[in-house]
């Protein structure tokens, strides 16, 4: 990896300041990038997301950074470190309940019902944000216990993607610190993880159901890759994004569901004024929206 110089050390001591022009190229960039969009007046946030990889790389200011990042082209392998400095990766299992309710309950038993008909026998799920894996195992679980049983001769795929390359290698490891359990119940927690030196060890029953992989759900030409879906959760995305990558996205996330499938998003995000293509369903105590 290229290695900047600099005399003076005493720098990288030191929280180094972003100018209001350097501010401005940076969210720009990032923009262009990933569709995330850092508003006015979050600048000292930006500051403290990349003070590390500036000190890393040994630069002694945030617009040699930059150049380096944009300019140069040993900076595009940097460009993971970046997308992995500005993304917050908070999640743990059964986060959502609602959700996981309304797929086993509702969603999967109808597809499956339908599927049959047309001889059908694969269920594809996708966690488009699945940080380190909580979702996308949450669901395995979920299906594992209560729909695989009666539903043998039917293979369910979860696939997670994220735009952080190293909550990726966590999901991929499936080990995890009590804070990420802490909302699973009894039951679950003791049948499917086995508790280690390295934290709690999801059983490999239930990580035999998910892949993992890098995405960025604002690359067009990746996301054309994503298709054939008939559950999408796509949580604590779009709060990132403004108006038109929201658009952008969820454009995306449509065209990669089957006739039928569902996209679940957060509890605080919407798609009201995003997009009028899918039918609202009211589930208990949460919506998904369906594309018909």
């Amino acid at each position: 990896m290229f290695v900047a110089q600099s005399q003076n050390t005493n720098l990288f001591s030191q929280n180094l300041k972003m100018s209001n022009v350097e501010y401005e190229n940076w969210r720009k960039f990032i923009y262009e990038v990933s569709g995330i969009y850092f508003q006015d007046g979050k600048k000292y946030l930006l500051e403290s997301r990349l003070q590390r990889r500036v000190k890393f790389l040994k630069f002694d200011s945030f617009e040699k950074y930059y150049n380096f990042i944009k300019f140069n082209p040993r900076g595009r392998s940097e460009l993971k470190y970046l997308l992995d400095a500005i993304t917050i990766n908070e999640t743990f299992f059964f986060r959502n309940q609602p959700q996981l309710d309304a797929l086993a309950s509702k969603i999967l038993p109808e597809m499956i019902k339908e599927k049959r008909k047309s001889g059908q026998r694969r269920i594809k799920i996708w966690s488009a944000a699945s940080s380190s894996g909580e979702e996308a195992y949450s669901v395995a679980m979920m299906i594992h216990e209560l729909i695989k049983p009666s539903n043998r001769d039917f293979t369910f795929e979860i696939v997670g993607t994220d735009i952080n390359s190293q909550v990726i290698e966590t999901a991929r490891r499936g080990i995890y610190r009590d804070y990420a359990v802490r909302n699973t119940p009894k039951y679950f927690l003791k049948k499917y993880f086995k508790q280690t030196p390295a934290g709690y060890e999801l059983d490999p029953v239930i990580k035999q159901y998910a892949t993992f992989k890098l995405l960025n759900l604002y690359d067009n030409a990746a996301m054309r890759m994503m298709r054939g879906f008939d559950v999408i959760f796509c949580a604590n995305v779009l709060i990132y994004f403004d108006t038109q990558s929201k658009m952008r996205v969820v454009n995306h996330l449509y065209n990669a569901l089957n006739r039928g499938g569902y996209l679940f998003v957060g509890y605080s995000e919407t798609l009201h004024g995003i997009s009028k293509a899918f039918k609202i369903v009211s589930f208990s105590k949460t919506v998904g929206y369906k594309k018909e």
